[in-house]
């Protein structure tokens, strides 16, 4: 399944895509019934089996017929396809070709460090660069969103514990970024993690390290590659931040990015306001931003 946020007048309402277009589930529920229906992707989210379960149903009685709740997606104003996220736990270096452009060493363990939730932003929302800094990268990432609580879980049940993955974007200041040996400043500026449109449950996904990863920066090519590559997958990444504290419904993890940033390349074109820069992991959307003057 598919999920999505947008705009409907009253904050961000629960929108299913299917191939006759976006099912309003608020909608759908009031018209068809839908006793214990999430309304929102953080009620989807901490909801578990039981809301799950009612949300299929829904679908299952919407999908069938035409009717007031089935949206056209250009017009909607869609949001981030994340709710409102406890924690937001990312993953560095976490591929091998992109240690080597960064020119550090291929890491032992996963590299972590933390994104707040002023930095969520929505498919077409625009980033603001801000002037305090100058050298403005795309980071093209599988997003990962948990389901169930994961503390203390092996690698062989982490995958258990999520509930669906979603493209993102890691905006990286890098002049920020390297100015001390903690990341944090150039990682969190506001709205400098795109992520979005759709948010697929896991049983759709299967094994999330099949999937490729592309960047295009103002039309041209500049990442493109696997999660095969990954350094450390999702299933150890899970376990081993469950090892150290726990990870609740709602949380994201980012898991890393390819090689390809501006970062790594010989001639240095930093992002500037009016670049559009579009990331996408296979079979979870495109995701489209246009940088703006901060």
């Amino acid at each position: 399944m598919k999920l999505l946020a947008f705009s409907n007048g009253d904050g961000l309402g629960l929108g299913v895509r299917t191939d006759a277009g976006v099912i309003d589930v608020v909608a759908a529920a009031a018209a068809l019934g839908g006793e214990g229906v999430p309304r929102s992707i953080d009620e989807a989210v901490a909801g578990g089996a039981a809301a799950r379960a009612a949300l299929d149903g829904l679908v299952g009685r919407a999908g069938g017929r035409r009717g007031a709740w089935l949206r056209d997606e250009a017009a909607l104003e869609l949001g981030p396809c994340v709710g409102t996220p406890g924690k937001i736990v990312c993953v560095g270096l976490n591929y091998r070709k992109h240690a080597e452009e960064s020119n550090l060493p291929i890491p032992q363990t996963p590299v972590l460090f933390s994104k707040f939730s002023n930095t969520i932003a929505a498919a077409n929302e625009p980033v603001p660069l801000p002037k305090s800094g100058t050298e403005y990268d795309y980071e093209v990432e599988l997003g990962v969103v948990i389901g169930r609580r994961a503390w203390n879980v092996p690698e062989d049940e982490a995958l258990d514990h999520v509930f669906g993955y979603c493209t993102a974007n890691d905006v990286s200041c890098r002049d920020l970024q390297t100015r001390t040996s903690q990341w944090l400043l150039g990682k969190t500026l506001d709205k400098s993690l795109p992520i979005g449109p759709d948010l697929v449950t896991a049983d759709e996904v299967g094994d999330p390290q099949r999937y490729a990863l592309r960047t295009w920066h103002n039309g041209v090519l500049r990442q493109d590659s696997t999660t095969a590559d990954m350094i450390f997958p999702v299933r150890e990444i899970v376990a081993y931040i469950s090892n150290y504290f726990p990870l609740e419904p709602g949380d994201v993890i980012i898991t890393g990015t390819p090689a390809g940033v501006i970062m790594g390349l010989p001639e240095k074109n930093w992002l500037k306001p009016g670049d559009e820069v579009t990331v996408e992991v296979e079979g979870l959307g495109k995701l489209t931003n246009r940088m703006a003057a901060g």
